[in-house]
């Protein structure tokens, strides 16, 4: 890797981390570089996971004045996101690269959709918000440990539906979430997949970074700001996807 590449990579990383924070969607910044720079799609895409950890946990630790009070709803949400982490991942090394691609860009326009309808105050009991949640971050622990792009989008509209909460503290366990996905997939890929350490390095050093950066400025977007945010981000994101797919 050249030293234009490098820091072509670790700038990538910076975006990814602060998109990821704010958003979720960074992996398409990060993967398309990684490709760019030489990498087949699959040591991209496991590289990618192993560098984007830090990333997430800088993200967490940059929220954790929203995670007050809901560390209790993140353990429970981490179970089902690792257990479809770990699906994901597996999935990932045994199936064909284009087994997802005509249905990768239609489930996050579905995500972005669900981010723009309205939702509906709700009485439904905390036991069943739980038993919701646990199934979407279920679902979307596969998604990320499969692919990722977009994982936070997907999450975040799917908590919106499950938690009658302010989007902010919903953003604070997305991150925690996705985190973890990428953490159990990255587990995964370093003991069975071909980990190329100095991409996943400089990802891993830009995404602290800019999750830092994110969190700064993240918190203080209005609630409706950050819902269309996510919603525009989700259908930019499907349309590339489709595009380029």
């Amino acid at each position: 890797m050249t030293l234009a590449e490098a820091i072509a990579v670790a700038a990538a990383g910076f975006g990814a981390g602060g998109v990821n924070t704010i958003v979720g969607s960074g992996s398409l910044i990060t993967f398309p570089t990684l490709l760019a720079v030489g990498y087949s799609p699959v040591v991209a895409n496991v590289s990618n996971s192993v560098g984007l950890v830090p990333g997430g946990i800088s993200g967490a630790i940059g929220y954790r004045r929203e995670l007050r009070g809901q560390w209790r709803r993140v353990g429970f949400l981490a179970i089902g996101t690792t257990i479809g982490a770990l699906l994901g991942g597996i999935l990932l090394l045994e199936l064909p690269e284009s087994v997802f691609d005509a249905v990768v860009p239609l489930l996050i326009l579905l995500a972005a959709v669900l981010m723009a309808v309205k939702r509906t105050p709700t009485s439904h009991a905390d036991k069943e918000h739980n038993v919701a949640g646990l199934s979407a971050s279920f679902a979307t622990g596969i998604y990320g440990g499969y692919f990722g792009a977009a994982q936070g989008i997907i999450q975040m509209s799917l908590l919106r539906l499950c938690y009658p909460d302010d989007l902010q503290r919903l953003n604070a366990v997305k991150i925690v979430c996705t985190a973890v996905a990428n953490g159990v997939a990255a587990i995964l890929f370093i003991a069975v997949a071909d980990v190329a350490w100095e991409a996943a390095g400089l990802i891993a050093v830009g995404s602290v970074i800019g999750a830092q950066v994110g969190a700064r400025y993240g918190r203080h977007i209005p609630s409706e700001v950050l819902r269309w945010i996510v919603v525009i981000g989700g259908a930019i994101v499907a349309l590339i996807l489709l595009v380029t797919r």
